[in-house]
């Protein structure tokens, strides 16, 4: 099956969203579990040289239930976000003199959001102060560890657990507990751990999602900040690749210094001022004006001399 939608599937998957581990590659396909109506299904994708969208899917084994193919599309499109206008998007971009080369670097890039909101926020937490490959490596070894196991043709996938199950995990082995298993520091998430334990703590039960989509930014911004461990820049990654807050602009030491560097003179300026910058000058695409300057400041050469 085919999808006529502009994308670089290749720089989405890789371009360290917190929303999710990249999918798994497997004979050139981006393969990865999702549930649509609540059913496992593996999907398939892979994009040709005219740079359509291929997918394809298969049910677990031994499974019997029945899935609309338009079903499986349409939560490919939530995932990828392939309602967005990106040519709309690159107008904005070529009527500001300090965005216009962004599009050349990052042409197809789009937003990769959460196929599940819980994995989102403990991705992003999970990735503060860490690396791309450390953080999504604890977040594949989460899955193996407390996710429920769904066996295909190609191999065991995992769902990522739910809140429940995580909530009930060990956060290390100081507890004088006999047998405790697998732990959360063994997954490699260090500190970060008592943070997740406390998140799981915080949220009462899976409808607190649904509550934080209904929020408006603001509301949003300031609730999610409860969550112990997570700051403004955390916060803003959940909203953005979790709950599709295209307003939240995740701010950093690096944003802070390619925005001084482009609108600034490399003025030393805070990274509170940054955000409040971002979201006041780029509206409702301050989310993807977000990825494409950090991508391009990766592959343009901008991030090595901003490092000096």
């Amino acid at each position: 099956m085919k999808i006529n939608k502009k994308i670089n599937l290749n720089l989405t998957q890789y371009s360290g969203q917190t929303s999710q581990a990249p999918w798994i590659d497997i004979n050139n396909q981006f393969q990865d579990l999702i549930f649509v109506n609540n059913n496992p299904i593996l999907v398939k994708l892979s994009q040709d040289d005219n740079n359509s969208l291929n997918f394809d899917y298969e049910l677990p084994l031994n499974s019997n239930f029945e899935i609309k193919t338009k079903e499986i599309e349409k939560k490919i499109f939530e995932i990828y976000d392939l309602s967005f206008d990106l040519d709309k998007f690159y107008k904005q971009l070529d009527n500001d003199e300090k965005l216009y080369e962004l599009k050349d670097f990052c042409n197809g890039l789009r937003l990769f959001l959460a196929k599940d909101k819980f994995e989102a926020i403990i991705s992003s937490i999970s990735s503060s102060n860490n690396s791309i490959a450390r953080w999504t490596k604890s977040t594949n070894q989460i899955k193996k560890i407390w996710g429920k196991e769904y066996e295909f043709s190609i191999g065991k996938f995992y769902s990522f657990p739910n809140l429940e199950i995580l909530r009930n995990s060990y956060e290390d082995n100081t507890e004088d507990v006999e047998n405790c298993g697998n732990t959360l520091k063994s997954c490699g998430v260090g500190y970060r751990s008592s943070y997740i334990k406390k998140t799981c703590e915080f949220f009462k039960n899976s409808d607190n999602f649904d509550d934080i989509s209904k929020m408006s930014y603001d509301e949003a911004f300031k609730y999610i900040q409860e969550v112990p461990g997570v700051g403004p820049k955390v916060a803003d990654c959940i909203l953005l690749y979790g709950f599709n807050f295209k307003e939240a602009f995740p701010s950093d030491l690096w944003i802070k210094r390619i925005i001084s560097h482009i609108y600034f003179d490399d003025e030393d300026i805070s990274v509170k001022k940054v955000r409040e910058f971002g979201l006041e000058n780029f509206k409702n695409n301050a989310g993807y004006i977000q990825l494409y300057l950090f991508h391009y400041a990766r592959k343009s050469g901008l991030m090595e001399k901003l490092r000096k």
